[in-house]
């Protein structure tokens, strides 16, 4: 049996209290908030009140509260299926070794310091 599920307008609700609740923790105002991010009064009224508002006002929202880094959180990869999609996903993201740096036709090394 699959676990109950919340509705669209609860998850709308519950996110904008969310963002009503850091904004009072941070002691601002919607007035000071509003300016802040860019967004309209209004809107940021609406978006703590029913959750209302589009993707851009949620995202400057994030941004003005200092929580933008947690928006990657709301769809993470999926997970792997076997060893070699892990390998080949991590080599995908490596980045790669930088070549070592020539001068006058021999590699550069460093001089020791004698102690």
């Amino acid at each position: 049996m699959w676990p109950m599920m919340k509705t669209a307008e609860e998850l709308l609700q519950e996110l904008g209290r969310t963002v009503r609740d850091r904004r009072i923790a941070q002691g601002l105002s919607q007035l000071e908030i509003s300016e802040r991010s860019g967004v309209p009064l209004r809107t940021w009224k609406r978006l703590e009140g029913e959750g209302a508002g589009s993707l851009r006002h949620l995202i400057q929202a994030a941004i003005a509260l200092r929580c933008e880094d947690n928006l990657a959180l709301l769809f993470p990869a999926p997970s792997a299926a076997s060893m070699d999609e892990l390998l080949a996903r991590q080599a995908a993201t490596a980045t790669p070794k930088r070549p070592m740096r020539v001068l006058r036709g021999r590699a550069h090394v460093r001089p020791r310091v004698k102690q």
